[in-house]
C-alpha cells in the first residue's frame, strides 16, 4: 500500500498524515473546512520544524515530506483511489458511522478502512459497511510523531490478511503494533481511563490538590506526567467521552464518571484545547487552577 487517505485534520489526524508521509506514502489529508486543514498543516510544519531542530532530518527531507500531503475538503474525491483510509475524526459514535457509510460508498472496494477510534467498538462501525472483513481499527498514541505504539483492534469479521497488512504497515512507520480484540475501551483505555477518574474522584472527594495528586504518580509510579495534565492534554471531553462508552458497554459502575470532570466538560473547562481544565494553559504553560474550583 501507498496510497493513504487520513479523515480529519486535528491532533490525530495531522500526526498520522505526518508519519505516513514522513515514511513514502502519498497522503490525501482530508477536512470538512479549509481551515480545518490549514492549522492542520501549520502543525506538521512545525512539527517537522522541530525534527530538523533535533538533526532527526533535514530542511530537504521536511520539503519532501510536505510534498507528499495533498489536501482537500471533498471527501468522495479524495478516498476515491485509496488503499488504506484512516479515520481520525471526533470521538463520537454516530458521527463516525456516517463516516464509514460515506467511506464504503466511495472508496475502492479492495480499500482498507482503519478508525483512530480509542474506545468504540470496531465491530459496530464494520457493521454499517458492505465490507466489515476489511474494517480495523489502528488506535495511534498521542503525539503520533513521538509515540511507538498503535494499537490493532480487531473487529468481529476483521479478517486475517487485513490484521497482517496493517500490523506490517504499522511497522513501517517505525512503530510498535499490538493486536487486540473489540472490547470496550481496547487495553489503553480500559486501564487508562479508570485511573484518570480515579484520580479526579481522589480529588472531588478533597483527599489531595490537582498538584499533590500528580506529584504522587509522576515520583511514586514513576509516570511521566499526572493523570490530571494528561487528562488536560487528552481532553476532558474525550475523556468523558470514553468513560461513558466503558459504562455503557461494561455495565459496571466503577466506570461512571466523576461528577466533578461531567460538570467541567459541561462548563467548557476541557484542558489543554480550551485554556483550561485541571490547570490554566491560557499563556502557554502549566499554571495551577484555583483549588476552590474543583470543590463538590
Amino acid at each position: 500500500m501507498n496510497r493513504i487517505a487520513v479523515i480529519g485534520a486535528g491532533t490525530m489526524g495531522n500526526g498520522i498524515a505526518h508519519v505516513f508521509a514522513q515514511f513514502g506514502y502519498n497522503v490525501n489529508l482530508i477536512d470538512i473546512s479549509d481551515s480545518n486543514i490549514e492549522r492542520g498543516m501549520a502543525t506538521i510544519g512545525k512539527n517537522l520544524d522541530r525534527q530538523v531542530k533535533k538533526e532527526q532530518i533535514t530542511e530537504e527531507e521536511k520539503a519532501t515530506i510536505l510534498g507528499r500531503i495533498a489536501t482537500t475538503t471533498d471527501m468522495a474525491k479524495g478516498v476515491s483511489d485509496r488503499e488504506l483510509v484512516v479515520e481520525a475524526a471526533t470521538e463520537n459514535v454516530d458521527l463516525k458511522l456516517k463516516i464509514f457509510k460515506d467511506l464504503d460508498a466511495n472508496a475502492p472496494a479492495e480499500c482498507i478502512l482503519a478508525s483512530n477510534t480509542s474506545s468504540i467498538s470496531i465491530t459496530k462501525i464494520a457493521a454499517v459497511t458492505s465490507r466489515p472483513e476489511q474494517v480495523i481499527g489502528m488506535h495511534f498514541m498521542n503525539p503520533v510523531p513521538v509515540m511507538k505504539l498503535v494499537e490493532i483492534i480487531r473487529g468481529y469479521a476483521t479478517s486475517d490478511t487485513v490484521t497482517k497488512n496493517i500490523m506490517e504497515t504499522s511497522r513501517s512507520l517505525k512503530k510498535v503494533p499490538v493486536e487486540v480484540n473489540d472490547y470496550p475501551g481496547f487495553v489503553a483505555n480500559k486501564i487508562l481511563m479508570p485511573m484518570i477518574n480515579e484520580a479526579i474522584i481522589t480529588l472531588y472527594e478533597g483527599v489531595a490538590g490537582v498538584e499533590e495528586i500528580d506529584t504522587v504518580m509522576k515520583l511514586g509510579m514513576a509516570h511521566p506526567m499526572g493523570p490530571l495534565q494528561l487528562a488536560d492534554f487528552i481532553g476532558l471531553d474525550v475523556c468523558l467521552s470514553i468513560l461513558n462508552v466503558l459504562h455503557d458497554g461494561f455495565g459496571n459502575p466503577k466506570y461512571a464518571p466523576c461528577p466533578l470532570l461531567v460538570n467541567m466538560v459541561t462548563a467548557g473547562k476541557l484542558g489543554v484545547k480550551s485554556g483550561e481544565g485541571f490547570y490554566n494553559w491560557t499563556h502557554g504553560t502549566k499554571e495551577l487552577v484555583l483549588a476552590d474550583n474543583f470543590k463538590k
